[in-house]
């Protein structure tokens, strides 16, 4: 929530509570005060970030950037020939995965964003330090922080096939329409890293960190169907809005407070 230009800059005579990251500022306090709406407004929710980012930019921006970079090569390599060729041709499946992905995320970014509240904060699309990888949900809520990997396999089944036992390792893969899709928990494990790298910081260090693979357009049962692995959820979108809905320990202030540092440490991809 932007800060309103009505708002102005002064010290507080009375103690209040910030009306975008609920955190308490006390009696004397430089803050920003509303008088229309009888809001305050704590100095650094107006050096915050005042979006949460948009589901699929970087994803699209990726499609668009090697859809024209193959227009503009068939082009001048065939200049009275090239509109026809693309015509009559398609990007290549490397090219239309990322549109492909960028559509799972803004979908399951619509459903997050409806969720959004003083108990829901919801960050979407962040750049991850020191990686060209990026971060594609954080939602903090009252239980803790979900970091939340966008997957979209259309029809197809994600199951958790386990291997092994009494006599040897007991092994357990991803699986998405028949195909052992077991590294994705890598990216999602290193996404938690980076999140936790974030709050380690005094009032926020013990925030629990989960992470999650969401699957859109999946191929689901009717009963069940979600599970984990390496301690990650595997699910759904709807399942994983419920899951933040739950009850938790966290106040609105804390939460505040987590999404703050997040959002600035974690800038937009």
């Amino acid at each position: 929530m932007p800060i309103p230009e009505t708002a102005q800059r002064k010290q507080l005579r009375y103690p209040g509570q910030c009306a975008t990251c609920s955190s308490e500022i006390s009696a004397g306090t430089t803050a920003f005060h509303d008088a229309s709406t009888k809001t305050v407004y704590c100095l650094e929710c107006d050096e915050a970030p005042a979006e949460s980012g948009a589901a699929g930019a970087s994803a699209r921006r990726e499609h668009d950037r090697r859809s024209d970079a193959r227009e503009n090569r068939i082009r001048t390599n065939h200049p009275r020939l090239g509109g026809l060729i693309l015509a009559l041709s398609e990007d290549p499946r490397s090219t239309k995965a990322w549109a492909v992905g960028a559509v799972g995320e803004e979908k399951l970014g619509k459903r997050l964003d409806a969720l959004s509240s003083s108990s829901v904060r919801v960050l979407h699309d962040r750049r991850m330090p020191g990686s060209r990888a990026n971060l594609d949900h954080i939602v903090v809520c009252p239980l803790g922080v979900y970091v939340i990997d966008a997957k979209r396999y259309k029809d197809q089944r994600p199951e958790l096939r386990v291997e092994g036992g009494f006599f040897s390792p007991r092994t357990e893969k991803l699986i998405v329409g028949r195909r052992d899709r077991t590294s994705l928990t890598e990216g999602v494990l290193k996404q938690i890293d980076a999140v936790a790298g974030v709050l380690n910081v005094p009032g926020l260090d013990g925030i629990h960190i989960r992470g999650a693979l969401c699957f859109i357009d999946g191929d689901w049962p009717l009963i069940g169907g979600a599970f984990k692995i390496s301690g990650l959820h595997v699910l759904w979108p709807a399942k994983i809005s419920e899951l933040i809905r739950r009850p938790g320990e966290l106040d609105d202030a804390t939460i505040g407070r987590a999404y703050k540092a997040l959002a600035r440490a974690l800038p937009p991809a």
